[in-house]
This record gives structure tokens, C-alpha cells and sequence, in this order.
């Protein structure tokens, strides 16, 4: 396999929504932006130089408004995280829950993910990465929009190191299986369950999630992790 190889894409699996940015976003983006919010570019991040610290390093996809990803930086202070969010709102609001909760290890990039990959992420260099509630894209003639396929998780498995996990989760069953399909197809991932694994005890509920779960909606997780290419 091609490291470099870049994924080709007409279709972004991502559509950018009309949504105002409250006062409070617009001010964290405008004081802390500066610190936390990294710019695109097209060359590789150097953790060291990230971080002031060499720390495993996990990738975050899509964090909407960054409750959990903010969690999930507290909770695990010895980790560095760099998340990735297209839109406005969601990175000012996840700025302003840096600022208040005095988070050092997160940073964010407002920008699509897979050009990040591509560009700015080194082969072999992130211990783990996480894609959670990714849009499911529920039209069949959508389908093709889904972020997780083959070209996708390739690139992806590439980044990380040996033993480095994967971990995706999703509230659509068929999303789910698709997601199960495509990860297991991959030669470079082992799925770390039979099939769909238990919540590791990292990743949050968010309120939305909790209020699927109370009226009986399913919430799939799939962790695979990263093994040596095959010879």
C-alpha cells in the first residue's frame, strides 16, 4: 500500500449547515483561536512542537459541539488530542469549554478531516482515533456520502501506529453494519470484539444518546486496532 496515496473525493460526506454562532462561540474563537485552533496546511503536524510534549496522540472526527470531546480531554490529561470540525459553532463552542475547563492537551482543526489526514497527519503517528455519531446519511441514494468506506478507513488505519485503535460508534443499525463490513475488510485492522463492542468506559454519554437509550434506541461501538501490514 501507497502511505501517501491520497484519497480522491467529489462527494463531501459532510454538508455545511446555516447555524449562528453565539456571542460566547465568536468570543472563544476570537481569544483562543489563536492558541488552540490550528490553520490548515498542507504539512505534517509535529506533536512535540503541537503539544510541547512527546504524549500518544488521538484523532477525533466530527465533534459537533464538543461536549464529549472536552470530556474525554479531562479525563485522560496524559493524551493529546487533535480534533477536527467543520463548522463554526461547534469549534467556538468546544474553544469556549477549553477555556473554561483550562484544557492544555486539545487542539482543533476547522477543516475536513480527510484533507487533514492526507496533508497533515504523519503515517504511523496517532495512537488511536475516534469517529463517533458520524452522519448516517439515511436515503439509500445518500449512502455514498457516508464517511466511513474503504478509501476512508485505509488512509486512516495508515495514521496509526501498531496497536493504535480505531474506534467508531453509531445510534443507525444499518450504518452500524456497514461500519462492521468495511472495518473488517481492512487487512491492516483486527476487530478487537466478535462483532459490535461494549462502550469503553472513555467515551461518554452524550444527552442525545441518553435520551435515544430511554426510549429504546440502539447505540453500536466498534473498536478495531491497528496490526503490522501483512507481508
Amino acid at each position: 500500500m501507497e502511505n501517501d496515496a491520497p484519497v480522491r473525493r467529489t462527494i463531501r460526506s459532510y454538508v455545511l449547515r446555516a447555524g449562528r454562532t453565539t456571542v460566547g462561540q465568536a468570543r472563544a474563537l476570537a481569544t483562543l483561536g489563536a492558541t488552540f485552533l490550528v490553520p490548515f496546511e498542507q504539512r505534517r503536524l509535529d506533536w512535540r512542537v503541537l503539544f510541547g510534549r512527546d504524549a500518544p496522540t488521538i484523532f477525533e472526527i466530527g465533534f459537533g459541539m464538543g461536549e464529549a470531546t472536552a470530556q474525554i480531554a479531562a479525563a485522560l490529561p496524559e493524551q493529546n488530542f487533535v480534533a477536527c470540525e467543520v463548522h463554526e459553532a461547534g469549534v467556538g463552542a468546544l474553544l469556549r469549554r477549553i477555556g473554561e475547563q483550562e484544557l492544555k492537551n486539545l487542539r482543533l482543526v476547522r477543516h475536513d478531516a480527510v484533507e487533514v489526514l492526507e496533508h497533515m497527519i504523519a503515517p504511523g503517528s496517532l495512537a488511536g482515533a475516534h469517529v463517533f455519531f458520524p452522519d448516517p446519511w439515511h436515503k439509500k441514494r445518500h449512502h455514498k456520502r457516508r464517511l466511513v468506506q474503504t478509501p476512508f478507513v485505509r488512509l486512516l488505519a495508515d495514521r496509526l501506529v501498531p496497536g493504535g485503535y480505531l474506534h467508531c460508534a453509531t445510534d443507525w443499525q444499518p450504518y452500524a453494519q456497514q461500519m462492521l463490513d468495511v472495518l473488517s475488510a481492512e487487512p491492516l485492522l483486527a476487530n478487537i470484539a466478535e462483532r459490535f463492542a461494549p462502550k469503553p468506559d472513555y467515551r461518554p454519554l452524550t444527552k442525545f444518546e441518553n435520551r435515544g437509550l430511554r426510549l429504546g434506541h440502539g447505540v453500536w461501538d466498534l473498536v478495531f486496532r491497528r496490526i503490522n501490514a501483512p507481508s
